[in-house]
């Protein structure tokens, strides 16, 4: 079986007209029906039902679609392998995880593979997906569960605990925990609509114990400035733990714990399906694995 035949039945099994799939491989109608009929003869089965207008695949026919299917992508993906550059490796992630998970992460990539470049970017996670997508990015990190995208495929590494932040003199400061209903009364800092950490904040509040939670007293688009917010006496936030630890181990803000609900959200890891075989994407995926995955 020659790969041009292979190509020009696959156009014309999912277009399943011969006229069409000449315009898509810009070749004469008879070309493709004279590279069809040499694979049938190839094969020894006819792939066509020729006995009505349209065109129709034979039993033989869908089989060898399906088939067809998996092995243009295969071929793909080994194109894509072999054409990035062996050196280097693309990562991106939210500004929060580039900040307090990756430095161990490729420090540890770095002893494993000293000739490997690693390139990072931070952005929000709307850009990473968009990056992933374009194959600019080998891989992201975010919170929150992935896009559904038939191109993309993910893979949760770790659950991050979700706690509230309060200025250190505010009185469930010294608790150290606090209900869903008592929180609510509470005035809240959040991010901007559209970001991550403003999902979890409205998810948190959207149930039944945080029903009466009241809008965010003020929108902030920097996690850092937010929490500068919370600690000057703005009011609360709610984040992931690791966004904060670092600010509640220098004594500027307190952490709250949230008594009544058990909150976490995904750290998941996204990159491109036929991207699944470059080595060096391989290689860091295992790093992750091991470090965040415990």
């Amino acid at each position: 079986m020659e790969l041009r035949h292979l190509r020009t039945f696959e156009t014309v099994a999912r277009t399943l007209s011969v006229t069409q799939a000449a315009k898509e491989l810009h070749y004469a109608q008879s070309s493709v029906s004279d590279q069809i009929q040499a694979l049938e003869r190839d094969l020894g089965v006819e792939l066509l039902d020729r006995s009505q207008r349209r065109v129709r695949l034979t039993p033989q026919g869908v089989a060898l679609a399906e088939y067809t299917e998996r092995i243009l992508k295969l071929l793909e993906e080994a194109r894509w392998a072999v054409s990035r550059p062996g050196s280097e490796v693309a990562v991106g992630a939210l500004e929060t995880v580039g900040l307090n998970l990756l430095p161990g992460v490729l420090s540890r990539y770095r002893s494993l593979y000293p000739e490997a470049r690693v390139r990072v970017a931070q952005d929000n996670r709307g850009a990473l997906y968009g990056a992933v997508r374009r194959g600019d990015l080998d891989v992201c990190l975010t919170f929150g569960e992935p896009p559904r995208d038939a191109g993309l495929r993910a893979e949760t590494l770790a659950e991050e605990p979700l706690v509230v932040i309060a200025p250190p003199e505010h009185p469930l400061a010294a608790r150290g925990r606090a209900g869903l209903a008592e929180l609510s009364a509470e005035p809240f800092l959040a991010t901007e609509r559209g970001c991550g950490f403003r999902e979890m904040y409205d998810g948190v509040f959207a149930g039944p114990a945080g029903s009466a939670a009241k809008e965010p007293v003020a929108e902030v688009s920097s996690i850092g400035t937010l929490g500068a917010c919370v600690a000057a006496g703005m009011g609360l936030a709610l984040l992931p733990s690791l966004a904060v630890r670092a600010q509640a181990e220098r004594g500027e803000v307190a952490v709250v714990r949230v008594d009544d609900a058990d909150l976490s959200t995904p750290v998941t890891m996204t990159w491109l399906d036929r991207n699944s075989s470059n080595p060096n994407l391989v290689g860091l995926q295992t790093v992750l694995r091991k470090q965040l995955g415990g």
